[in-house]
């Protein structure tokens, strides 16, 4: 595969037991790039998340990240790959510190990697971790919970980072914090996935956009490409 493909899902089929949630998935994400996955709830989204990172293995098609197969690997394997998940309701460790949340996820960079992340960088990006190192997980605001799960993901040193609905239940000022933060991200060359019901921040930060509909790839292009076209939007996601 080409050099330049940081995450790939080939013709992938995915089963939760015996229900065919994923059918013939396919979309590659590019090194150094940010590709919006969009679809209304039951489309298939966290599920391609899910097998991305070895949660559900698929059943036929492959998994690929820098060009290495990845379809068997463990969680554990993948992880060590440089791939890692900002999960859906953030699912922080509560009755751990925001020290020990970012501590417990620390993993050593590959090789040559030029900004490791390390407690020090996490704080220097996400202030008011720093100002409530010592507090409890559970005792943060929403937003403050997002930034430490997103704080936890970059401990991991990836080289991949997989964002599920990071901005729901956000008020609409930590919304635009985390659009920052995302873009930062990009800026510094990290290769993202972002599942996202906020159409309009998901359109404004990605480079390219797979739609997704009834477990399938409806429509992959450009973010420009879909912004131009209110069709797809109206078809695939329902707005207006």
């Amino acid at each position: 595969m080409a050099t330049n493909s940081a995450l790939i899902l080939e013709n992938v089929d995915a089963f939760y037991g015996d229900s065919h949630v994923l059918h013939g998935v396919s979309f590659t994400l590019g090194e150094g790039r940010l590709l919006g996955l969009l679809g209304r709830n039951g489309a298939g989204k966290s599920t391609s998340m899910s097998v991305a990172v070895g949660f559900v293995p698929p059943k036929r098609g492959k998994v690929e990240v820098f060009g290495k197969n990845v379809s068997t690997f463990s969680p554990e394997r993948i992880s060590a790959e440089g791939v890692a998940l900002v999960p859906q309701g953030r699912r922080i460790f509560k009755s751990l510190t925001v020290r020990e949340n970012l501590i417990v996820a620390a993993r050593k960079p590959p090789r040559g990697t030029a900004a490791a992340w390390d407690l020090a960088r996490v704080f220097l990006t996400f202030p008011r971790l720093q100002e409530r190192h010592n507090q409890f997980a559970g005792s943060l605001s929403g937003g403050e919970q997002q930034m430490l799960a997103i704080g936890r993901a970059l401990m991991n040193n990836p080289r991949v980072l997989l964002m599920d609905e990071p901005s729901e239940g956000l008020a609409p000022q930590i919304v635009a914090e985390v659009e920052r933060t995302i873009a930062k991200l990009k800026a510094e060359g990290l290769s993202i996935i972002l599942v996202e019901q906020n159409i309009r921040l998901t359109l404004e930060i990605a480079d390219d956009v797979v739609i997704m509909n009834s477990g399938q790839v409806a429509f992959t292009g450009s973010s420009a490409e879909v912004r131009a076209r209110g069709d797809l939007i109206e078809q695939h996601l329902g707005v207006h």
